[in-house]
């Protein structure tokens, strides 16, 4: 999220039940650029190397957004993807003070409701008008990550990308989480551009997706791209807002049936103008309910949505273009992502500015999102289990759930079966123990 951000860089051995030792680099890109602000932000893009047969295959990708898997940490710059696949990043950050109660009141897009919320996680929300059912009071859970693992499309199901198992994603249910975010990569599900969705992909992301959602569970589908396929970003000519538009037009009507299904219209845009992508999602989210589809859909903002850098870029910002999203059915929440290392990427991972940065980071959007009577969903962000970072994650946490009018809630970056031991991973031990920041994480759900 934010401004300039670069990819980050994570190695992790983990052993694939099909082909034996996988290793996979998972990049993230947090914090985008359209081409005049500086800043860093969150995670996500993956690559995978395998060894299978005996022989090794390594292979370091570029992902059709343009930023090299396994690539470099960003520095202060403003310029856009090279050739290469190297983004250039650095971060600011805007603080401030205030002070909010637990009870709730939503308007908005997203529908009129009033919630009150307890630290157990207990929703109690009541619709007072027409329309989309309220919003729930609040939701928190985790990215089920390696959909969007790899380097190849389609790619080979259990060798270069893997869904995480119900039973993986029945550890974090039994601890509460009640929503999850789930990656999954655009050139795998629909393999031509204008093209029928590819069955076979459909059914594995189906078959997760039903099973949150049969558990009483948020389920999150996350075009994992950053706006851009084979190396063109969405609105260029080679890629028009039409082609993103025809996904979700076929997408939607596939879980329109089950509104615990919510439509993550695309993961972190960076490279185009917040005036570009603004139109983009108009485009879409005019098509999925075109397709009779009310879900509610997640919409985010270019340079890698992020929260701290929501205002970067005067007139151009996020804060100032996205006021015009469209929604004919009036059911949207945003999402941000923000990471509290030195410049928001998530690429240092030991790396917590300080015990209050989280809720510094958070506080200018808020209001943002509170003046236009939207909510915010905070789809990335992590700590290492260090001190710090468990203090500013407690504190961020603790300040949105004191927000509750402007947050629904959060899904923690991430966990997998491929994760091994990459520091943000809550990913639980071979003998079912949770991850020590999943222990933060359970008093705010």
């Amino acid at each position: 999220m934010l401004n300039h951000r670069a990819p980050r860089s994570n190695v992790r051995l983990s052993l694939s039940p099909l082909v034996g030792i996988v290793l996979a680099v998972s990049m993230s890109a947090c914090a985008g650029d359209d081409g005049d602000d500086s800043s860093a932000g969150s995670a996500g893009t993956s690559a995978a190397s395998a060894a299978s047969d005996g022989g090794t295959e390594a292979s370091t990708s570029t992902t059709d957004g343009g930023a090299t898997q396994g690539g470099t940490s960003g520095t202060e710059g403003s310029g856009e993807a090279t050739s290469a696949g190297t983004e250039t990043s650095a971060g600011t950050e805007t603080s401030a003070t205030g002070e909010a109660t637990d009870t709730s009141t939503s308007t908005g897009d997203a529908g009129t409701g009033t919630g009150t919320d307890t630290d157990t996680g207990t929703d109690t929300d009541t619709d007072t008008g027409d329309g989309p059912p309220a919003l729930p009071a609040w939701v928190g859970g985790v990215n089920l990550s390696g959909g969007e693992f790899g380097n190849k499309y389609p790619g080979d199901y259990g060798f270069d990308y893997i869904y995480p198992s119900s039973e993986h994603t029945q550890h974090f249910i039994d601890h509460g989480m009640t929503v999850f975010r789930v990656p999954f990569r655009w050139a795998r599900i629909q393999h031509e551009l204008y093209g029928e969705l590819d069955a076979e992909e459909l059914t594995r992301l189906r078959a997760l997706v039903d099973y949150i959602t049969a558990q009483g569970a948020y389920a999150i589908l996350d075009v994992h791209d950053y706006a851009h396929r084979g190396g063109f970003a969405v609105g260029s000519v080679e890629l028009p807002n039409e082609a993103l538009a025809d996904l979700w037009s076929r997408l939607a009507p596939e879980f329109a049936a089950d509104a615990q299904v919510w439509f993550g219209l695309m993961n972190e845009p960076y490279g185009i103008s917040a005036a570009q992508w603004l139109s983009a999602a108009n485009d879409s989210i005019a098509a999925i309910r075109e397709a009779d589809a009310g879900n509610v859909i997640l919409v985010p903002g270019t340079r890698w949505t992020g929260a701290h850098s929501w205002y970067s870029g005067g007139d151009g910002s996020n804060a100032a273009v996205m006021v015009d999203v469209v929604d004919p059915g009036h059911n949207l929440v945003f999402e941000l992502h923000q990471y509290l290392d030195s410049d928001s990427s998530g690429t240092h991972h030991e790396e917590c500015v300080s015990e209050t940065i989280g809720s510094q980071r958070l506080m200018a959007v808020t209001d943002w999102l509170r003046d236009e009577g939207y909510r915010g969903l905070l789809g990335e962000f992590a700590g290492a289990d260090n001190p710090t970072c468990k203090a500013a994650i407690e504190d961020m946490l603790t300040y949105m759930q004191a927000n509750q009018d402007a947050w629904l809630g959060f899904t923690w970056w991430a966990t997998g079966p491929w994760w091994g031991d990459y520091p943000y991973s809550i990913a639980p031990d071979g003998e079912g123990n949770p991850a020590p920041q999943m222990e933060w994480l359970i008093p705010y759900l």
